[in-house]
């Protein structure tokens, strides 16, 4: 890892930008503020730049870095308020649906309406799994890791929320989302 054998600058830059959209929208999941998930996420790479020399000994620095992001959410939470109650995960459910195959996938606005309400109605843990197996495409043993949960817990969550979606939808328009199988550690 270049950062921590030379504390090459432009190494951790390179992280910065390829990882603080993604840790911004799941900070943002917990905070439900730009300004707030802008400070978390700030923090979480001035923490890693302090860190830097230990970084070799980090196996999964992505994981890592949504542990952190995890873990200070909640410390701003509970500075924030005297109840630090997690949020739920506004998820922009168009990017979390595949549509990379049109002839196979029909989504009317309306369907995408009925989603999104059906997820804002998730269990917190559950829309959170959501969120971080379909928008940013981690897998299951990833979202475990950084939610201190079992892989059979983050498998049950996510089939709760897609069964939920499932049969609210079955009623009205045909929707397929594709799960892709995150059982692997990679």
């Amino acid at each position: 890892m270049r950062i921590a054998l030379s504390e090459d600058m432009q190494a951790y830059k390179e992280l910065y930008l390829l990882m603080y959209p993604n840790l911004h929208r799941f900070c943002y999941s917990f905070t439900r503020s730009k300004e707030a998930a802008e400070e978390v996420v700030s923090d979480v790479f001035i923490k890693l730049w302090q860190i830097r020399s230990q970084l070799s000994s980090i196996n999964n620095l992505r994981v890592y870095l949504y542990r952190i992001t995890k873990n200070l959410s909640l410390n701003y939470l509970a500075q924030a308020s005297r109840n630090p109650a997690i949020q739920s995960a506004d998820i922009d459910i168009e990017s979390s649906i595949d549509f990379r195959d049109p002839e196979d996938l029909y989504i009317s606005k309306e369907t995408i309406q009925k989603i999104k309400l059906i997820i804002q109605e998730l269990p917190p843990q559950c829309k959170i799994i959501f969120f971080l197996v379909r928008e940013h495409g981690l897998t299951y043993k990833e979202v475990a890791d950084i939610l201190t949960i079992s892989v059979f817990t983050v498998r049950n969550q996510l089939a709760i929320a897609t069964k939920k979606i499932a049969e609210a939808i079955s009623s009205g328009g045909q929707v397929v989302l594709r799960f892709n199988d995150r059982f692997s550690a990679s």
